[in-house]
């Protein structure tokens, strides 16, 4: 189906979708640890790349990363429109994560990308073992 709106217009739109909060990640995430009490979690931290959770005292910075957005390699698609644009588009999205991840481990930090499709029922205990290991690891090597 063909774009009903300008190139201008369309970029304006999703100009102003954010990329925070967004019910099937972070806010997925957030009920995750607090059913399972884990703590000690700050959001929005001044890193490289934005972590949407950090543990600053075990030094391990989490990104929940959409599928889509990111490349995800199980739930990867490619919109049928445009098709040049969003894989140079996608494929920056990947580049700049392989940067930042790099950048912050330089600085001494574990890094976690959590796939938002990890966030299913079925595979969110799975995560939740994951991070807590990532965090425990952290602990004990300080």
């Amino acid at each position: 189906m063909a774009d009903i709106f300008t190139s201008q217009r369309r970029s304006e739109i999703m100009a102003r979708v954010r990329s925070t909060g967004t019910a099937s990640t972070e806010q997925k995430l957030l009920r995750l640890f607090r059913a399972n009490h884990l703590t000690g979690w700050r959001r929005r931290a001044n890193l490289p790349g934005s972590p949407d959770f950090v543990w600053r005292n075990e030094r391990v910075a989490l990104f929940v990363d959409g599928c889509f957005w990111h490349g995800c390699p199980r739930h990867r698609s490619m919109p049928a429109s445009h098709v040049e644009y969003w894989e140079a588009k996608l494929a920056r999205n990947i580049k700049r994560d392989r940067r930042v991840s790099k950048q912050l481990r330089r600085s001494g930090w574990t890094v976690l990308r959590v796939w938002e499709c990890a966030l299913s029922r079925r595979r969110e205990a799975a995560t939740l073992r994951r991070i807590i290991k990532a965090l425990n690891r952290r602990t004990t090597e300080a």
